[in-house]
């Protein structure tokens, strides 16, 4: 039962804007669910850019994913070479000629299992974080940051400002749950046709749906505020979630698109937070709009001068 208290209504009403766009006749609704799923499905695609141009994030996955990869290569060798035939021998009695595709996806994620039994959620979450707070920084939503860790605002760039945290940190909780979700659902890769795009869509739809928890946690939301919110964006959370779970599936580089993904993320949260604070201080004199890093337009403060605190 979605949370229905005042607060967490007035929390949420600057982001519902998505909500209202699709609210429209018969005939116009299909094409804006469409619309708004790629638009969602087209961040992961977005982060890959965004950090490869961004040189100073480079150094997040050369020093400590870089080893972490080459672990995840010797993973996915040994899965090839002593796990791909077999398995593909035996779909074939089922699926025929296309075997192979089924059988590449069914090794890739029990590679997947293995990695993020081995150390995705101890070892590449903090990076994750970072990750994300840097791209936060660099769309000119510091105030979102500041509060749960220390800045050094004089940094040449935004991931060498990322201090300590002084509050608990964690872009996406992990647990023994989502190992065994994996587990459960890998077998469906053995139905023929349907099995493997039904068990990336599965998958994925779980995975959109933690990636936002960083973002529902700097907002200081609860557990019912969170899910209510997850809920009122579950279609663009599946497409999203889709992709980043093909990205995942890639050898080696599954590391690396963690990372993209994980700002690809982080943007989609600057538009949804420019778009809520737009909502909020149009009416509000002093408002101005700027363009941060990245191209996009963006919400920044006004000049100190006219800045007046709202005492409530």
């Amino acid at each position: 039962m979605p949370d229905s208290t005042p607060q967490s209504q007035a929390s949420r009403a600057p982001y519902d804007r998505h909500r209202n766009a699709i609210r429209l006749g018969p005939a116009t609704r299909p094409v804006s669910y469409l619309r708004s799923g790629l638009v969602a499905a087209s961040y992961p695609l977005r982060g890959i850019f965004y950090f490869v141009r961004h040189r100073y994030f480079w150094p997040l996955f050369w020093g400590r994913l870089l080893p972490l990869s080459l672990i995840s290569f010797l993973v996915y060798f040994l899965l090839f070479a002593f796990a791909f035939l077999p398995q593909y021998a035996f779909l074939a009695i089922f699926h025929g000629w296309g075997a192979w595709f089924n059988a590449v996806v069914l090794v890739l994620g029990e590679g997947l299992v293995i990695i993020q039994g081995l150390f995705e959620g101890f070892f590449v979450d903090e990076c994750r974080v970072d990750a994300f707070d840097a791209t936060l920084i660099n769309y000119s939503l510091t105030d979102l940051i500041a509060p749960h860790r220390v800045l050094f605002l004089d940094a040449p760039n935004s991931v060498k400002m990322l201090g300590k945290p002084t509050s608990p940190a964690a872009y996406s909780p992990w647990s023994l749950v989502q190992i065994a979700e994996l587990i459960f659902f890998l077998p469906l890769n053995l139905v023929p046709y349907v099995g493997t795009p039904a068990f990336i869509i599965i998958t994925g739809t779980r995975l959109g749906k933690l990636a936002h928890y960083r973002w529902f946690k700097l907002r200081g939301m609860d557990r019912s505020a969170r899910n209510a919110e997850i809920r009122s964006r579950s279609w663009e959370y599946a497409w999203f979630g889709t992709v980043a779970m093909i990205l995942e599936l890639v050898p080696v580089l599954s590391l690396f698109f963690l990372l993209t993904t994980t700002t690809g993320a982080a943007m989609w949260v600057a538009r949804m937070e420019r778009e809520a604070r737009e909502d909020v201080q149009a009416q509000r004199p002093g408002f101005v709009t700027a363009v941060v890093d990245g191209g996009e337009e963006g919400t920044a403060p006004p000049p100190y001068g006219q800045y007046q605190d709202d005492p409530v």
